[in-house]
């Protein structure tokens, strides 16, 4: 749902930009919260939070490459809200999907640069908002269990995308550089995302349940659930005692294999799998080709990148050449991710209010 230049017009793309940076200020402040590493359930593990953020940052740039079909000549790809916001938190979730989204614009150009604002609001503040907010409301009905956080993920992701479709269709209206019916738009954009939703509920579901099974500890969207170690004891589960609970800290353990594995996987689907991906257009691109969205598109400033269309100027394989922008664009994404997740944790160390500030919830 990558929103090219000249969809929106020049008045509602600097007031949609102007928002994106007030959500993206409002987002650094809530940040240096969720990256202190002053909550209980993530004790003294706060200095390695940074680093799990910009691999959460780099495996959405990663699965945003991997386009699947969702109808005839249609494909869909992850927003990534939804998934950021239950792993490391909303705040830290939005800034997650701004920096993938200020990546592509500038290297791969993809995503008009005069529309970053619009993007910013359409696949990171909507998408994480709505998500979290579902996300969060199921979890205080459902079971405290591991498997009603999968399902409230699931849920809040399925909604994120058709959100992101009603903003984009609102900021249409308001801006739209095309006459086409609003009822069209409307229509046309939340049909097909409500089948990307889909997908994206199963690939956020999918890995979130992955990370469950291994390091509950560090999915920011699972904090308060309450599972006691468990011992087999004549053949049958039974709760350890505290002191037993008690003897592995989860904030003890590294984190290191998780960053390793994730990086890895990110690597492989960007540099491997992507080749695979539906060349079908997305939801927004076919909706905008189908209805004459697209009439006054702009050629994007980035245009002659050697980065862009995901493919390395000048090599001539298709598979090598996009391979390699793949793993270039993982790599940038984790380095600038976790190089601004670092200086904000940092300056929220350094801030002599933290101590305060740290008792105050996250969304």
């Amino acid at each position: 749902m990558h929103v090219p230049d000249g969809f929106i017009d020049a008045p509602v793309s600097i007031a949609a930009g102007v928002a994106a940076a007030g959500a993206v200020a409002v987002s650094l402040r809530g940040a240096r919260r969720e990256l202190g590493g002053t909550s209980q359930a993530q004790g003294s593990g706060g200095e390695r939070a940074a680093p799990l953020a910009g691999l959460v940052a780099a495996f959405v740039f990663a699965v945003q490459m991997l386009n699947f079909p969702v109808a005839a000549g249609t494909s869909g790809h992850l927003l990534g809200g939804a998934l950021a916001a239950i792993l490391v938190g909303p705040y830290t979730g939005v800034l997650c999907v701004s920096v993938v989204l200020l990546m592509q614009g500038v290297l791969f150009a993809d995503g008009g640069l005069t529309a970053l604002g619009v993007n910013v609001m359409t696949m990171g503040v909507v998408t994480v908002v709505v998500a979290y907010a579902v996300f969060r409301g199921l979890l205080k009905l459902l079971p405290d269990t591991r498997r009603s956080v999968t399902v409230a993920a699931f849920a809040g992701a399925l909604l994120s995308v058709p959100g992101a479709a009603v903003m984009f269709t609102l900021l249409y209206a308001l801006g739209g550089t095309t006459d086409v019916p609003l009822g069209k738009v409307f229509t046309a954009m939340v049909g097909v995302h409500v089948l990307i939703g889909i997908g994206e509920a199963v690939i956020t579901a999918a890995t979130v349940g992955a990370v469950l099974a291994v390091r509950p500890d560090l999915v920011h969207g699972a904090r308060a659930l309450t599972a006691p170690l468990k011992l087999r004891v004549g053949g049958e589960l039974v709760d350890a005692p505290a002191a037993a609970a008690a003897a592995v800290p989860a904030a003890g353990r590294s984190t290191k294999p998780v960053w390793i594995t994730g990086l890895v996987t990110a690597l492989v689907l960007a540099g491997f799998v992507s080749f695979y991906a539906s060349a079908s257009p997305d939801g927004l691109e076919k909706v905008a080709a189908d209805k004459g969205i697209d009439r006054n598109v702009k050629e994007h400033a980035a245009a002659d990148s050697p980065l862009a269309d995901y493919s390395v100027k000048d090599v001539d394989d298709a598979r090598l050449s996009g391979g390699l922008a793949g793993v270039i664009g993982v790599g940038a994404t984790v380095a600038v991710g976790t190089g601004i997740f670092w200086t904000v944790r940092r300056r929220r160390a350094q801030d002599p209010t933290a101590a305060g500030a740290a008792s105050t919830p996250a969304l």
